[in-house]
């Protein structure tokens, strides 16, 4: 019994126990599970802000052109350029969310 309360004082992912033979293993499921799930909510959240910005985006653009038909291409280089930088800071918030889980 003092084992099993020095591995889980130690808090390691695995521990692996002798007892009469038989190999224990404990795991940490509960707190993988949940640092697994909270990274695929925030990768999940950072695709659908970025869809929602980028959607913004466009139809702010698209309501500008059709104000100003003339300004048609600095509008459009403007809306694609904030549009990758956008795709950008998604992109690393996903890849930060999966490297925490």
């Amino acid at each position: 019994m003092a084992i099993v309360n020095v591995c889980i004082a130690l808090r390691t992912r695995f521990c692996y126990l002798v007892f009469s033979g038989i190999r224990v293993i404990q795991f940490d499921v509960i707190m993988i599970s949940i640092g697994t799930g909270l990274a695929v909510i925030g990768a999940g959240l950072a695709a659908l802000a970025a869809g929602v910005g980028i959607g913004r985006i466009g139809g702010s653009a698209t309501s500008a052109i059709a104000r100003q038909p003339e300004a048609s291409g600095k509008i459009q280089t403007a809306m694609i350029l904030t549009a990758a930088f956008i795709e950008g800071v998604a992109l690393f918030a996903v890849v930060i969310a999966f490297l925490k889980a």
